[in-house]
């Protein structure tokens, strides 16, 4: 196994990573990734994509060596799914409907909430609910905990606090990079040419409306993760290889 994530320029160009928005749209501290101007509208340099999504992957894979988790979040419409089931696919944390404020930064209040979730699931599959309240009743509190999976059920596992959180949208989901900074949690974020890259650790300078560009860019975090997982895996068998080497000398 390759001991890094190869990013393929071809890739994200034929993905249309490199399509920024209308000029009247940049922020100048994008200027730096801008390549050129193209009918209206910024095209981004997807050489410095490439070493920027490297050294973000290079970041994730550490990260997830040690076994610590990335949260995934992204709510805007297209990029929902593309996250939540990137997430589900290498068992990590997720946040796709709504950042609850406090969701990082307010622990106690996030996990009353949860905590009162996974006891609304607990009694309700082991049929105290049911016999305890009539059908109606039963059926609002079904409506609950739904509810509260919708907005929570991504990060009800979630013990600990993410040792990088990624966005897919800087401006859509800017309260989730706040409190990931307020904390000194590492951000990975696809920055577009309206958003501001200093405001995060690891700026992705691309397209983050084109769904082809979310997805092959979420793809390789997940490649990254799963490196970083493997590696974890393969460390301790490393380690007894080498103590059993010293012990016959």
């Amino acid at each position: 196994m390759s001991s890094k994530v190869d990013v393929d320029i071809k890739a994200l160009l034929e993905a249309g990573s490199h399509f920024g928005h209308k000029t009247s749209r940049w922020h100048p501290k994008m200027a730096q990734y801008i390549h050129s101007k193209r009918g209206g509208s910024h095209i981004i340099d997807l050489a410095k994509t490439v070493d920027s999504l490297e050294e973000a992957l290079g970041a994730i894979s550490k990260a997830t060596s040690h076994g610590k988790k990335v949260l995934f979040v992204g709510t805007k419409r297209q990029a929902k799914e593309i996250l939540r089931k990137a997430a589900e696919s290498v068992d990590m944390p997720y946040v796709v409907e709504r950042w609850m404020g406090g969701m990082l930064t307010n622990q106690k209040t996030i996990g009353a909430q949860i905590k009162k979730l996974k006891d609304h699931e607990a009694k309700m599959a082991s049929g105290e609910y049911v016999n305890r309240y009539n059908k109606l009743e039963v059926q609002r509190i079904q409506e609950d905990i739904d509810r509260g999976n919708m907005y929570y059920g991504g990060i009800k596992d979630m013990v600990t606090l993410p040792g990088i959180v990624f966005v897919s949208d800087m401006i859509t989901d800017i309260t989730a990079i706040r409190e990931a900074n307020k904390l000194g949690i590492p951000v990975v974020a696809i920055a577009d040419t309206n958003t501001d890259p200093t405001t995060v650790k690891y700026p992705i300078p691309a397209n983050d409306d084109a769904i082809k560009s979310i997805e092959l860019i979420t793809g390789y975090i997940v490649k990254a993760i799963e490196l970083g997982k493997a590696s974890s895996k393969a460390a301790p068998s490393a380690t007894k290889e080498t103590e059993a080497k010293e012990g016959d000398n």
